[in-house]
């Protein structure tokens, strides 16, 4: 009996261990995503251990040294989505100007109905841009009232949970909606051309996670992060990417796609932004995403008000200053990491045919 409650509390650590596995099975990569919640099991185990020691004692202390170890590693892995971080995208206090741009981000989920909600946070934040996933004919019906404040718009309703609208205040040009890796799954591509006159990339994603109803793998999902990041290495443009890329900030594939692309990450310094689960408080984790190329500095962010989906919206403002992009510190892929983003992209295109 001892042996079991030993090996119940080291379920954290055996968790942690799990992510490190080279797999791209669900099984594994879910792994990656409660960071926070394996290290908040990995305290309670080294407090059930203090109050309620297994025996012998040397099993109390495998229980002990091991979760600390990975309390500390979990530890390690969400810090730079703290305060205690040094912030990755410079702050930026100056009045909007021309140069200035907003956009909100938001999975609706096709079932929720709750349109009403979401048009209000619009017409409070007054964005640039706002982009809508799961959405299907029922939420572009629903949507209509934005058509006078937006009018360049991209829509692409689908019922199969994958849909998305992109709604524009500012002109868009040379747009593309691609079937990147999966012929279900769209994104969309577009220029920008903001009120001063100047061009900037836009790309919105939401490829599919890993997970059992879903893809049996992360393979899809990774390789269509990490072809958006070759484009825009190649193309060498200024760029934002958003969207409900589900991934977690600080796994393995989502800071290959950062190095690949040397986009910035906003929260990186201020805070993880959970924006899933909206119901489960315990079960929440970063899976929408706004990255930036370091032409941009963060004027404000923040995740928004329930509109009765499981994700929360997203909200960002930044300020386009080409001239003081030196400022910031960018992460590049070397050659080994884009051999790997290759190897990522085949085995992914692979899986999906």
């Amino acid at each position: 009996m001892s042996y079991f409650y030993a090996l119940m509390l080291l379920v954290p650590v055996l968790a942690t261990c799990l992510a490190f596995l080279p797999c791209s099975h669900w099984t594994i990569r879910s792994l990656d995503f409660p960071r926070v919640q394996i290290a908040v099991l990995c305290v309670l185990a080294l407090i059930m251990t203090a109050v309620y020691p297994p025996s012998p004692v040397w099993l109390a202390w495998l229980v002990v040294i091991t979760n600390v170890i990975a309390v500390i590693y979990q530890a390690c892995k969400i810090r730079p989505y703290t305060r205690l971080a040094h912030k990755e995208v410079l702050s930026n206090q100056d009045a909007d100007d021309d140069r200035t741009i907003s956009l909100l981000s938001s999975n609706v989920l096709t079932p929720n109905h709750n349109s009403q909600a979401l048009i209000e946070l619009v017409h409070r934040y007054k964005p640039d841009l706002v982009l809508t996933l799961e959405s299907d004919q029922w939420w572009q019906d629903a949507l209509e009232c934005l058509h006078a404040d937006y009018p360049h718009r991209v829509a692409i309703p689908l019922d199969n949970l994958y849909g998305m609208h992109l709604f524009s205040r500012l002109p868009l040009e040379e747009t593309e909606v691609l079937y990147r890796v999966e012929r279900d799954i769209p994104s969309i591509c577009s220029q920008l051309v903001l009120r001063s006159g100047e061009r900037i990339r836009i790309y919105c994603l939401h490829p599919t996670p890993p997970s059992p109803t879903e893809s049996d793998t992360s393979a899809p999902r990774d390789a269509e992060l990490l072809l958006v990041g070759k484009q825009i290495r190649e193309r060498d443009e200024t760029a934002l990417v958003f969207g409900d890329l589900n991934d977690v900030a600080w796994s393995h594939s989502t800071r290959l796609f950062k190095k690949v692309s040397e986009l910035l990450d906003a929260r990186i310094g201020r805070g993880m932004f959970n924006t899933f689960h909206a119901h489960y408080r315990f079960l929440r984790w970063p899976l929408d995403h706004i990255f930036q190329s370091p032409e941009f500095q963060i004027k404000q962010m923040a995740k928004l008000s329930d509109i009765g989906s499981d994700h929360f919206p997203i909200y960002a403002k930044f300020q386009y200053c080409p001239a003081e992009e030196h400022k910031h510190e960018v992460e590049t892929a070397d050659t080994e990491e884009m051999s790997q983003a290759d190897e990522k992209i085949a085995e992914g295109r692979e899986e999906a045919n």
